[in-house]
């Protein structure tokens, strides 16, 4: 392990936070395209549906459901770079135990 791993891996981690917490916030651009989609195809459903006087209810709905499989996907992925990190130093320090015990200095 090198410390240019464990840079890499909290940069990334502190992306993925980022992200996160602009889903939280309603932001659309940490989205993936598919989620993208979904949302601005629930928009435009929900903008017809305004125009012509009926519920939106769908559509929010849409939206909500959306955002959240987005928050755990973002979620699950943090959590995956959180237990790289922890894997690796575990790693290096079993190396360093390793490289101490045998007489390598």
């Amino acid at each position: 392990m090198s410390n240019a791993d464990l840079r890499r891996l909290d940069r990334e981690i502190r992306a993925t936070s980022k992200k996160l917490e602009a889903v939280r916030r309603g932001e659309l651009w940490p989205l993936n395209g598919r989620e993208r989609r979904a949302m601005l195809r629930a928009a435009a459903g929900g903008a017809y549906r305004t125009a012509r006087g009926r519920s939106t209810g769908r559509a929010e709905t849409q939206m909500e459901s959306t955002s959240s499989a987005a928050e755990m996907r973002l979620a699950a992925e943090l959590n995956a770079l959180h237990g790289e990190r922890q894997r690796l130093i575990t790693e290096a320090a079993r190396e360093k135990a390793a490289k101490k015990s045998s007489g390598w200095w």
